[in-house]
C-alpha cells in the first residue's frame, strides 16, 4: 500500500485526471482501503497547494487539480459513504444571490471535501433564506460565501442578518471569497474570515474545525 500511496499522490500532483481512476481501482483490487487512498489523494492536494503558493502552479492548475480530485472521489465515494460520521464537520457553501459564477466555489468545495469535510453545495444565485435553512437542516457550523461581482457584496450582509434573525449566527463561522472581497468587506459585513484562494479556504475551515473539538 505504501507504494500505491506515493503513486496516487504523484498522479494528483501531476494533474492527471485520466489516470487517477485507474490507479485507484488498481489499488483497491490489491487490497487498499478507501480512506487510506483518499488520504493519499489529499496529500497530493496539499502538495498542489504548496506549489500554487510558491508560484509554480497557477489558478488553471488548481482547477485541474480539483477536477482530478473529483474523478478520484467518484471511484471512492461508494466505499466512503459509511464513514460520513467521521467527517471534520459540515460546511454550507454557495455563490450569493445575484451572482452566478461558480468556478472558484466549485474548486473550494472539491478541496474541502478532499480535506475531510461534508460540503453542502447550494450552487449559485442563492438567497439568504436558503443558506439559513441549510445551516439549520444540516446542523452546519460553518458557511462559505463566494462573490465575484462588486454589486452583489450586499448579499453577504443579507446572509449574516438572516442568521442573526434566526439566532444561528453565534454558532456559525462565515468565510467569504472571490475577486471583489477585501478585509474591509469582512469588517463591514461582520463575517469571520476572508480566503484569498481555495488553499487558504481549506486552512481557515480546518483551523475552525480544530478549535471546535
Amino acid at each position: 500500500m505504501k507504494d500505491y500511496s506515493q503513486k496516487i499522490k504523484d498522479v494528483v500532483v501531476s494533474l492527471d485526471m485520466d489516470a487517477i481512476p485507474l490507479i485507484l481501482k488498481e489499488a483497491l483490487e490489491a487490497g487498499g482501503e478507501a480512506p487510506a487512498l483518499l488520504d493519499a489523494m489529499s496529500a497530493g492536494m496539499v502538495e498542489v497547494g504548496r506549489l500554487f503558493e510558491e508560484g509554480e502552479y497557477f489558478l488553471a492548475d488548481l482547477v485541474l487539480a480539483g477536477e482530478t480530485m473529483k474523478a478520484g472521489v467518484s471511484v471512492l465515494e461508494p466505499l466512503l459513504e459509511k464513514q460520513k460520521q467521521d467527517k471534520k464537520g459540515t460546511i454550507v457553501l454557495c455563490t450569493v444571490k445575484g451572482d452566478v459564477h461558480d468556478i472558484g466555489k466549485n474548486l473550494v468545495g472539491t478541496m474541502l471535501g478532499s480535506a475531510g469535510f461534508e460540503v453542502i453545495d447550494l450552487g449559485v444565485d442563492v438567497p439568504a433564506e436558503k443558506v439559513v435553512a441549510s445551516v439549520r437542516d444540516h446542523n452546519a457550523r460553518a458557511v462559505g460565501l463566494s462573490v465575484l461581482l462588486t454589486t452583489m457584496t450586499g448579499a453577504i450582509g443579507d446572509v449574516v442578518d438572516a442568521l442573526h434573525k434566526e439566532n444561528l449566527r453565534e454558532r456559525v463561522k462565515i468565510a467569504i471569497g472571490g475577486a471583489c472581497t477585501t478585509p474591509e468587506l469582512v469588517a463591514q459585513t461582520g463575517v469571520d474570515a476572508l480566503g484569498k484562494d481555495a488553499v487558504e479556504a481549506v486552512r481557515i475551515f480546518s483551523a475552525w474545525a480544530a478549535e471546535s473539538k
